[in-house]
Formats: structure tokens, sequence, C-alpha cells
């Protein structure tokens, strides 16, 4: 609102007009003048006036009949009316039909001022007020069309969703979430969560989210089964504005046929492979023999070519090895038969194997073991890990160079590294080296023969006994891999 209070002054007198506006502009008020009601009210009609001074007795239109239109169509203005002394009993009935005030003639300064100050933050207050509900309105309106935006998205998601508060009562839902887990008929929310949710590794994971007894502010990540789906659950705590959990969110996916998806690929691996392994290894019994002289001598060209064949074998026989050894990990299957491990007699052997192909590319390759316990693990698992680890390094160091392998014992774990002063991996390159089939590329290592699977195992192997695996790298530089097994 304009902080300028327009006053509008109808009086039939002229000296009336004239001593009002010399008051009230000396007072920082703006007047507008009308001699009679007709004007007055076309000067309504034209400007915005926040009060009416209106006289009783006015030619043309009386005060009366002007109070009766101002009521009925701008009944926001208030209206002090200026009456003289015989006509009081009229002003104070004006007051019961509307009127704000009355102030008789002659006008005394002060009391008329203050009239008209009163009258003023009336005025002020009362838009104001206006203003504020106004926002107030508008503020709802776009509170409810958001919440009806927010509706409609959810509901229009294919993916069940699940909101909770702090008693683990569902209260808020869309229909997907019905359609997975099987629930017929309609859900009265509040409900709780447990009469929803079958699983009940679900419900204990939104209890401790609740409670703030999940450790970590990020989500929760598990399948669930409901009926014939199988479900990726992904939930998370709710705050409120004191940063207190006040309940969870779910998102609920149906990943039935992913899995079907990963049980067709993990049925067509192993077909595939016991389809190619069987004929393989009949293959390679057969060059043995050959080899051997079993069906007659050979001549060195012929024991050439059936060597080299029999390398090619042996290459697919350990690509079938390595891809069966994938799908059991993705699988979960990949099972492991633990004891008490000398992880040192371990990586003793497989240096001592390797050693002669390293001097090979003179590479020189070296072990270091310092008080290393015994670990509970799966000696062949951990032969595979170290050896593809080791047998990297001296692949990837085409120029010689050093390879060098530390173990020892750190408090609950057991620290392994491999460092070579090789080719090194990209910035680039390195959050991909454990994905599946991918290898390095790097001109000098054009030569090194494999199938991108081996750190993919390695990945799986190391996890498998609750340990990590990690890799530092510099570019031409060298690159090194670090093991943490727990000990337990």
């Amino acid at each position: 609102m304009n902080e300028t209070i327009n006053i509008l002054v109808a009086d039939d007198e002229r000296a009336i007009r004239e001593g009002c506006h010399r008051v009230l502009t000396s007072g920082g008020y703006k007047v507008l003048a009308a001699e009679n009601g007709r004007l007055a009210l076309d000067i309504l009609s034209q400007n915005a006036v926040d009060i009416l001074l209106l006289d009783l007795k006015m030619p043309v239109m009386g005060g009366e009949e002007v109070l009766e239109i101002v009521r009925k169509q701008y009944a926001h203005i208030p209206v002090i009316i200026i009456t003289g002394h015989g006509t009081v009993d009229t002003a104070v009935a004006c007051m019961k039909k509307g009127a704000y005030d009355f102030i008789t003639k002659p006008f005394q300064i002060d009391p008329f001022l203050l009239i008209i100050g009163r009258a003023a933050e009336k005025r002020r207050l009362e838009e104001k007020a206006r203003l504020f509900e106004e926002e107030s309105a508008k503020n709802l309106y776009d509170l409810s069309l958001e919440k009806s935006r927010l509706r409609t998205i959810i509901n229009c998601m294919g993916n069940g969703v699940m909101v909770t508060n702090r008693n683990l009562e569902m209260v808020l839902h869309n229909p997907a979430l019905a359609r997975l887990l099987e629930i017929p008929g309609k859900i009265e929310n509040p409900v709780p969560v447990h009469e929803i949710v079958g699983h009940r590794p679900l419900v204990q994971t939104l209890e401790k989210i609740t409670c703030g007894d999940s450790g970590e502010k990020e989500a929760v990540i598990q399948e669930i089964s409901a009926g014939n789906n199988v479900l990726r659950a992904i939930s998370a705590p709710l705050f409120g504005p004191d940063g207190q959990v006040v309940g969870t969110v779910s998102v609920l996916e149906n990943i039935s046929a992913f899995k079907q998806l990963d049980q067709m690929k993990s049925d067509f691996v192993n077909m595939v492979a016991h389809e190619l392994r069987s004929p393989l290894v009949s293959m390679r019994q057969l060059n043995s023999v050959l080899l051997e002289g079993l069906v007659g001598a050979l001549e060195e060209k012929q024991r050439d070519f059936i060597g080299r064949g029999t390398k090619k074998i042996d290459a697919l026989l350990d690509l079938i090895k390595d891809l069966l050894d994938v799908a059991k990990i993705e699988a979960g299957q990949f099972r492991q038969h633990k004891v008490l491990t000398d992880i040192g007699r371990i990586l003793d052997e497989i240096v001592t194997l390797m050693r002669p192909r390293a001097e090979e590319q003179g590479v020189e390759l070296a072990l270091a073991c310092e008080n290393l316990p015994p670990v509970q693990a799966d000696p062949k698992s951990l032969e595979e890990v170290f050896g593809n680890l080791i047998s990297n390094a001296v692949n990837y160091s085409p120029d010689g160079g050093k390879v060098r392998v530390n173990a020892r014992g750190l408090g609950e774990y057991i620290e392994v590294s491999v460092e070579d002063a090789g080719v090194g991996i990209s910035p680039e390159e390195l959050p991909k080296i454990f994905d599946k089939f991918y290898r390095i590329k790097h001109p000098k290592t054009r030569k090194v023969v494999g199938t991108g699977l081996g750190l993919a195992i390695v990945k799986g192997a190391v996890e498998a006994h609750h340990g990590t695996i990690d890799v530092k790298s510099v570019l031409n530089q060298g690159t090194t891999f670090r093991v943490l097994l727990p000990i337990q």
C-alpha cells in the first residue's frame, strides 16, 4: 500500500473544503475535494481514496444517500461524517449504518487531526491485513498446487513409493506400491507398515532408520520378495527442520525381469562353457598323444604346429574358466573352502614360478614378507588373486625394471602390495580396470594376451574374503595394487 493517505472532502461549503485542504496537506495527506454527493461518487470511481469526509447536508445528493452507496461499493473506506450541532443525532444514526466517526462544525484542529489519524491507521492496518490475506491465500494455493502436482507425479510413477512416519505407519503411497506388493483392495493411510510389507528384513531396516540406528544418513538398498515379484527397495530417512529423523521414504522397483535375464545369462554361459570345454579337452588330449609320439614319430615342424595348437587350446580353456568364475561371482555362487592359510608360502611359490619368465623380459621380481600370521582363506582363490596381480605387473613392464611384492601384518589385517615400474594407467582408465573385458590400451602392451576378466575375478575373490583392493598409478611411471585381507 502507498504510505500517502488520500482523503476526499465532500462538503458544499468552500471554506470547509479549503480549510480541510490546508490542515490535512500540512499533515502529509493528499486531499481531493467535491462540492456535492454526485461529484464525490464520480471522484471515488476514478481515484483511490482512503478516507471520506462527508457532509450530511449537500445539494444534488446528500450525505446519507452517498453513505449508503459507499457502504455497498466502497466498504473498505472509513467515512467520517461532517455535521453541525443540529444534526448530531443524524450523525450518530449514520455511524450505526457504517460510518467510522463524526466531527462537528466548527472544527478544532487537534481533535480533527486525531480522528483523521485514527481513521488513517485503521485504513493502513486493514490494507496490511488484506495483503497478508492475499499472500496467505496465494501461498495456500501454491502449496495445494505443489501438493497436487507431487501427488500426480508419484501416482504416475512405475516404481512403488512408500512414506512412513516416526511411528512406522505408512502415511503416503502410490498405486504402484499396492500393485508391486500384490495387495488387493484400497489401502487407507495411516496403517502400520508391517501390515503392508511382509518382508521382515525391510521392516527391520525401516525401524533402524527411524530410530537413527542405521549409522548412515544415506539410502539402504536391499532385495525383497513379494509374491511372484523380486523387488529392489531403496530406503532413506526423512529429516525434520531440527535435523531429527521424522520418518522414512522407500522406493520399490520390480527387478524380476532382470533377475530372469541374469539367470538366463548364467545358464547360457554354463551351457556354452560346458559344450566348449568338453571338445577342447578332448582335442588337447589328442594333441598330447601326438606330441608324446604314441602314434608315431613327428617331424620338428609337425611338433611345432601341434604345440602351437595346444597353447591356443589352453588359452581357450583359461577363458572358459574365467567366464565361469565371473558368472559364479555375479550369481553369488563363488564357493570357497577356507582353511588356515600361509600367505607368505603362497606368494613365495608364485614368485618362484614366475621369476624365470620375468628374467626373460629383464624384470627383477622381489618378495619381502614381514610378520605374517595365518589367515582363514581359500588357498586356491588367493593363488589366483596374487598370481594374476604379479603376472600383470610383469607383463606390463615391457622395458624391464623391478616388480616388488610386499606382505606384512597390520593388526587385524594383512596387507599385500604389488608394485611395478611399468607403463602405468591413465587417470581416465583407472576407474574402469575392474570392469569385465576391459583392457588397458597402451602401445607397448599390445602383445600382452588376455581376456580382460582377470581383475574382475580378483576383485570378486578379494571381496568374497571380506577384503578390499585398491590401485594407485601414474602413467609411464608404474602401478601399485594393494590388497587388505582380514586375519579372522
